[in-house]
């Protein structure tokens, strides 16, 4: 498992089970990216990244809007065009939940990509 899916896999199972916090490690920049994404969109509360000693724990706070979330695996390129299609495979409606791309303009959702004009690859979604 990658960081990124196994940052997802803790927050849907703790979404799931009711909990109103989660400790996730491994930390990277991508999950940051992604976090931050989530949090704008209001899937995540307030996290944090604490230095326990054996290295860096992000403390997540969920406000119980999750209802899945998971990385896509293999990242899969995107053009602007094929977005619509892939909000279909991996979105239960149009308009709700989000896709997150890496692009040259950093990670971004795909409304923002659709806005900006940029492709990239597909490397989670949050519903």
């Amino acid at each position: 498992m990658t960081t990124l899916s196994n940052m997802m896999a803790t927050v849907k199972n703790a979404a799931n089970s009711g909990k109103s916090e989660a400790l996730v490690r491994p930390t990277s920049a991508v999950c940051t990216a992604v976090l931050q994404l989530m949090q704008k969109n209001g899937y995540v509360g307030e996290f944090e990244t604490i230095d326990d000693g054996r290295g860096k724990v992000y403390r997540l706070k969920l406000p119980h809007t999750v209802n899945n979330c998971g990385a896509i695996s293999p990242r899969t390129p995107v053009r602007v065009f094929e977005i619509e299609k892939w909000e279909k495979r991996y979105l239960p409606a149009q308009g709700f939940g989000i896709l997150i791309l890496t692009t040259s303009a950093g990670v971004i959702t795909h409304e923002e990509a659709k806005k900006k004009k940029v492709g990239g690859k597909l490397i989670a979604f949050v519903y």
